[in-house]
Parts: structure tokens; sequence; C-alpha cells
């Protein structure tokens, strides 16, 4: 998480908010402030100015702790492998070990964090030096999320150890920067999908705050809350993502019609919100529109467009009013298994999902006096037309 709680006490913080005059660590009022002080922080105080102050001190420390966390993580992936941006084991200066994160395979996409990191780091930099323009910007900030070779995203605790990261780079940047803002949506991503869901409504609730602060324009909300939505859905707190997720697919058609990819991803999650409280039939309704335009736009072998095949032919078995709703489910996810695990690695895990939702739907389709060798030489049999 970032630093919107009292240091004492976690009380929940205002904008703006008390500090400590030297170190800028947070408070809620001079009381907890006398006490921490007292407690042992006028000892650690000048420790974490040297560091940056309080938040770039905590993000030092929260990045060697992801890093850590990464590295034992993918060691039986990455022993006897090098850096292929260093070329060395270990990093020269910290130490670390390798990960791998991405849809690379064989001796591929094996990097140290803070090399990956520092690439990132100079290509943003050159960007802002040279005053380019938007979309340059956006490709190279991009490598913060995607790999640089496989061109997937960073995913589990390698995608976590980025976030902090690229939050521990450009956190003293002031609130309207756009470095600033995308560094926490980045830092919200990663610990998402390290299943910190907890850590990531903070990071989340403080973006949206921020940005209302600064007086962010519409998509840029419409894409934060989407983001918080997600966390809340994370949670448990279904029924109150549910309009959330509604209203930001709303506010994407009426900005940008159907055909943009924040429109699609929207309506992709606001299908998987559907899913979630069981409205099967609702979110088909969606999946039907929207997962065409997201082949069209996006690419067959798209995220989307993969997650979005999935989770129709998933709502296909769940309730199932023919057998020949079964047998597409099955014919789509045979279809998609190999596409999935090709374009994403098998690490991935979606390529998991949508393999467990294959053999669900194929028990299903048993239950239901459906015999999957006959439907796989019956789809065999049809002709484009009939398909």
């Amino acid at each position: 998480m970032i630093l919107t709680q009292c240091a004492v006490c976690a009380t929940p913080l205002p904008h703006p908010r008390l500090q400590c005059g030297i170190c800028k660590t947070p408070y809620c009022g001079r009381d907890c402030q006398k006490l921490h002080w007292k407690g042992g922080h006028r000892a650690l105080c000048p420790q974490i100015k040297r560091g940056g102050g309080a938040e770039q001190y905590h993000a030092t420390q929260k990045y060697a702790e992801a890093v850590a966390v990464a590295v034992m993580k993918c060691s039986e992936d990455t022993r006897g492998q090098t850096c292929y941006i260093c070329t060395e084991a270990l990093h020269w200066k910290t130490k670390e070990g390798l990960v791998r994160g991405c849809a690379c395979r064989g001796t591929a996409g094996f990097a140290h964090a803070s090399c990956l990191a520092e690439q990132v780091k100079i290509l943003v930099a050159e960007c802002e030096e040279n005053n380019l323009d938007a979309q340059a910007m956006q490709s190279r900030w991009d490598r913060w999320d995607y790999c640089g070779l496989c061109e997937q995203r960073y995913h589990g605790v390698v995608a976590c150890a980025l976030g902090w990261a690229c939050w521990k780079t450009y956190v003293g940047r002031p609130e309207a920067d756009f470095a600033r803002c995308a560094a926490m949506n980045s830092l919200g991503d990663g610990l998402t999908d390290a299943e910190h869901y907890e850590d990531s409504v903070t990071v989340r609730e403080a973006q949206v705050s921020m940005l209302r602060r600064v007086g962010a324009p519409a998509d840029q909300m419409l894409v934060a809350q989407g983001n918080l939505a997600q966390c809340y859905s994370r949670l448990g707190r279904k029924e109150e993502a549910l309009p959330m997720f509604e209203a930001i697919y709303s506010g994407h058609l009426e900005l940008f019609g159907n055909e943009e990819k924040n429109t699609i991803t929207s309506a992709m999650n606001y299908a998987i919100s559907l899913f979630g409280l069981l409205h099967f039939d609702e979110a088909k309704s969606v999946l039907r529109e929207m997962l065409p335009v997201a082949r069209r736009v996006l690419g067959e072998n798209s995220v989307e467009a993969l997650k979005m095949r999935s989770m129709h032919a998933s709502a296909l078995y769940k309730v199932a009013d023919t057998l020949d709703d079964l047998r597409e489910a099955v014919n789509t996810f045979e279809e998609t298994v190999p596409t999935t695990r090709r374009v994403l690695g098998g690490a991935h895990p979606l390529v998991r999902v949508v393999e467990e939702d294959l053999q669900k739907a194929r028990a299903a389709l048993r239950a239901r006096g459906g015999d999957v060798e006959s439907v796989r030489q019956a789809m065999a049999a049809m002709t484009p037309g009939d398909a």
C-alpha cells in the first residue's frame, strides 16, 4: 500500500494532511505525531529523510521486498540462466536473482527486475527530454507492464515487483504529472496481479481521489474507477462493484463508441461482474455484442478477445438451454485452449482457467447425454457456412 493512513493509529488521512516536518511521515493529528516521536521515530527520522522522505523510503522498502518474493517464486524457472539485459546471473549492484513473468519460453525473457526497471526509466526519460508526443510516451511507458520480447503483460509477483519499481521511480513527482498518476496505476495493477487486493484498493481509492483533485478528464476517471471496481469485486464486494462496471461501460460507449480498446475492456469487465453474480444471460448478451468487435479491433489472439471468447463459452455451458449450446461451448474451449497457451505461455493464469473450464464443459455435455468425440467429428464435418 501507499501512505494514506496515520503512521500511528492507521486512521485514513484527508488531503492535505499533517506531516513530520523533517521526513514527511503522515499523521492524523498532533497527539499521534508526539506519541510516534517518543516511541522511536526520533531515531529513524533522519534515515527516512536521507531515503527521500516517507513516501520514497516506504516505496524503496516495498520494492526490495517485492523483488525478493518474485526472485524466490521464479527460482526453479531461472536456475542456470542469465539476464538478457546485463548478461549476468546476479545483479551487479543489488545482487538480486532473476525473474520471468511473461509469455517468453525456452531461454528467453530472464532478467533482473532492476534491469527491466532501469531500461524503462531510460526510455521514458528520453521521451520527456525530447518532448515526444503522447503516443510515443505511451509506447515507452507500456514497458513497465509489457515484456519487450514477447509483448505480453507481466503477471503475478513479477508484475507486483515492477509496479513497486515504477512507483518508487515517480512517487516524488507532482500529483498532476502524467508519470506519477501512471505509476500509481501500474502499482495498483501489480498488487492486483499478486492478489494483494486490500493494498490494491488503498492505491485505487487514493488514485481516484487524486484525479478528482487535479480535475482529470472523464476518460481517465473512467479507467481509474474501473480499476477500483475490479478491486471491490476481487474482495467479494460484488454487489457494490456491478453498478460501477455498468456505469463505466456506458461512459466509454458514450465517449468513444464501441470500437475502442477501453470500451472493449470495460465491456469485458462488466460481463465478468455479471458472471460473478450468476447473471449469465445478461453476460451472454454483452459478450455476443462485443466479442466480434474485440476480435476485429484488437485481433483474434488478443488477451481481451481470448478472455471474452472463454467467458461466452462458460456462459453457454452454465445455462445451456440445448445440447447444441453445450457442444458449442466444448468446441469453443477446445479451440481456445491451444491458442491461449501459444499466445500467453503455459504459466499464464488464464491458461489454467480455460483448461479447467474445458473439463467442466465436457463433464456437463456428458451429463446431458452428449458424446464429446461425436461432437468433435460433427464439428469437423461442418462446412464453413454451417459453422
